[in-house]
């Protein structure tokens, strides 16, 4: 989701009442709900390894509830893209001593000015002390706590810079948003991101998973394979509805009145609503036909 720049009393008061909620995957990971995207922790005696951070004013209730679950340091924060309700606490995070570890790109977007035109929203670069200090092009392997932690970059999927984080011996996929639980997804167009890529990293999750492979997606609840192959058909069917209306010559405002989403109404609960997604999926087909 995009990053809102708001006043620090404003953001904090906000954040007031939001309760992180711990829920065990297996008995080293777990995933924290709380606002923003899912974080993912797996613990051991090499220390914490974090998966995202969600946004600056929960920080200090992250890490109680991590530190429920722990008392090593934190040791390694990925951020699974840049964006700001996944890297919000990196600033914090980085002051107790994690090292913030994303693909390349992630480094790129954070350390200069993000212009979202879809939103017209303008994010400032980030202080340098919330960038990577490890960066990666493809994968990248960790051996910690007893475990293999694979990293993939996915190409131009949500954004330019998305990865998977994948515990193989777990048998356990953190998504980030390269997968939104029964909800319409947010694909940054403006950041890197495409429908076709966003359909080629679930391909490459479905690769990976299996029928008892447990999938912390960005947002939404604990999903499995079942989960991820009705969101890859969800999403597979409207470009195709979409691209047919676009081919046949239609306006984006006929293509909205044409209820092309009408057997996916609950899909719109969240952050992108059934017309925002015919935005997103219009502007990505608009854009590769007129580029042709």
């Amino acid at each position: 989701m995009v990053c809102i720049s708001i006043g620090l009393s404003n953001a904090q008061s906000r954040f007031d009442d939001v309760v992180i909620k711990t829920n065990k995957v297996t008995d080293q990971i777990y995933m924290l709900e709380g606002s923003g995207g899912n974080i993912g922790v797996m613990i051991g005696g090499d220390g914490v390894f974090m998966i995202d951070d969600q946004y600056a004013p929960l920080s200090e209730k992250i890490k109680t509830a991590i530190g429920t679950l722990s008392d090593k340091r934190i040791k390694y924060l990925i951020n699974t893209h840049w964006h700001g309700d996944h890297t919000g606490g990196n600033e914090n995070f980085a002051k107790d001593g994690a090292i913030i570890v994303a693909q390349e790109n992630v480094r790129e977007r954070k350390s200069t000015e993000q212009h979202n035109k879809a939103f017209n929203r303008t994010t400032p670069a980030a202080p340098q002390i919330t960038w990577p200090t490890i960066t990666f092009k493809e994968n990248m392997t960790f051996h910690i706590n007893g475990q293999k932690v694979v990293l993939m970059h996915v190409h131009n999927a949500h954004t330019d810079g998305d990865s998977f984080v994948w515990f193989p011996e777990s048998n356990v996929l953190h998504m980030g948003d390269c997968f939104f639980k029964d909800r319409f997804p947010y694909i940054d167009l403006g950041s890197g991101g495409s429908v076709q890529g966003a359909l080629r990293a679930i391909e490459v999750a479905m690769m990976l998973t299996d029928a008892d492979t447990q999938i912390i997606p960005g947002h939404g609840t604990m999903g499995n394979k079942s989960d991820l192959l009705r969101y890859y058909q969800m999403l597979t069917t409207m470009y195709d509805r979409v691209k047919k209306e676009v081919v046949a010559g239609k306006t984006v405002d006929e293509i909205k009145a044409a209820g092309l989403t009408k057997d996916y109404v609950e899909w719109g609960s969240g952050f992108i609503n059934e017309e925002r997604i015919i935005d997103i999926i219009w502007t990505d087909i608009d854009t590769t036909m007129n580029s042709k």
